[in-house]
């Protein structure tokens, strides 16, 4: 069996603590992997690995380039007998790529979240890591693009799109609480956005959308937001200062998503920035069409071939409103992108597919291919 130590800087509550997650359980049940988890930033993922009795342990990583940090991983893999390492952000990458030198025979796996470019210097020292490193997987097809220009050996970079479980988002709308919470009739159309109010998610021309949208159809419809960060009380005044009272609800921090996707038509993103996201793929899990911003990999899930939804320009309330037109005034369109959805996710974004795949870059690392 395989001891895989997994490295995150920060253990929080995001999208990739739950693909860290989801590979320790699912890879850790199959009787693949013996996992071990190390962190800089304690969080909730560090509790809830502990609660699956994981070992758990902090390294403090303060920058990327700290040989402390390399000889205290080296160290702690050298205690557990750690066969591999997988890590998540530059800062914990370049550390277990510099803990090769303490610990020979050490294996290192990078999982890209983000599609962004980075800056000169940032890719000439990507460039000098990359002679030691084993595998790199890029969650989105676009995502590979940008670690090959951030400086990165293609022929070791993998594509493996992020997964859910389906049986875990199943259910209709009897199941969800939202309506009667919100005192929303059953047949007014209602869209959900969940995601932190910062710059990148997009919700001003969001709300903006929906003025637009309000203008445009006479059938009753509602945009419920979930989440809590920086900019709700500004995006909260925006809406007050339209007259969309009756129109937006804010629900803020919310950690029972499938009451939610189940309580809604549709599911909307907005964001600048994405790679490939949990919360698109668990909506259409659950059942819901999506509209996306093409962005990073959004294309990735919504797309002709897929079905499912429509793609957008990101700060573009004429396109954004036209698609929630579109799903809104089409019963037919949307009852055919909502069977998609569900089929989407079994072909392309299932768990199991995810986490086998990821197992088999393990075994490229460890056989140095």
């Amino acid at each position: 069996m395989m001891n895989v130590l997994y490295l995150l800087n920060f253990a929080g509550k995001a999208g990739t603590e739950r693909y860290v997650e989801s590979l320790v359980k699912y890879l850790s049940a199959d009787g693949l992997i013996r996992p071990f988890f190390a962190y800089n930033q304690g969080g909730l993922l560090v509790e809830r690995l502990e609660g699956l009795g994981v070992p758990c342990r902090r390294v403090e990583m303060r920058r990327r380039f700290d040989k402390q940090a390399a000889r205290d991983l080296a160290a702690l893999c050298a205690e557990w007998d750690i066969d591999l390492v997988h890590c998540h952000y530059l800062r914990e990458h370049y550390t277990a790529l510099l803990a090769k030198k303490y610990r020979p025979g050490l294996r290192v796996v990078y999982t890209n979240h983000f599609v962004m470019a980075n800056d000169f210097v940032t890719r000439f020292t990507n460039r000098i890591m990359d002679k030691r490193q084993d595998q790199i997987i890029a969650v989105c097809t676009r995502g590979k693009e940008q670690l090959i220009a951030n400086g990165w050996s293609a022929e070791r970079i993998q594509v493996i799109f992020n997964g859910v479980d389906p049986a875990a988002w199943a259910g209709s709308r009897a199941d969800s609480s939202l309506r009667s919470e919100l005192g929303l009739e059953e047949d007014r159309f209602v869209m959900l956005c969940a995601s932190r109010f910062a710059e990148d998610k997009g919700h001003k021309y969001l709300i903006d959308s929906v003025k637009r949208l309000a203008g445009r159809t006479d059938r009753p419809f509602t945009l419920v937001l979930a989440g809590d960060g920086p900019l709700l009380e500004p995006a909260k005044e925006q809406v007050k200062a339209l007259g969309l009272e009756d129109r937006v609800v804010f629900l803020g921090f919310r950690q029972d998503m499938k009451n939610l996707f189940h309580g809604a038509d549709l599911y909307v993103n907005s964001s600048r920035h994405e790679a490939l996201s949990f919360l698109i793929i668990e909506a259409m899990a659950a059942g819901l069409p999506v509209i996306a911003t093409d962005m990073g990999g959004n294309s990735d899930i919504v797309n002709d071939q897929a079905g499912c939804g429509l793609l957008v320009t990101y700060d573009d309330p004429e396109s954004m409103s036209s698609a929630m037109e579109r799903f809104l005034e089409d019963p037919d369109f949307l009852a055919r992108c909502r069977a998609n959805a569900g089929r989407t996710v079994e072909e392309k974004f299932e768990l199991h597919k995810m986490c086998r795949a990821t197992y088999g870059v393990y075994e490229k690392a460890l056989q140095g291919k």
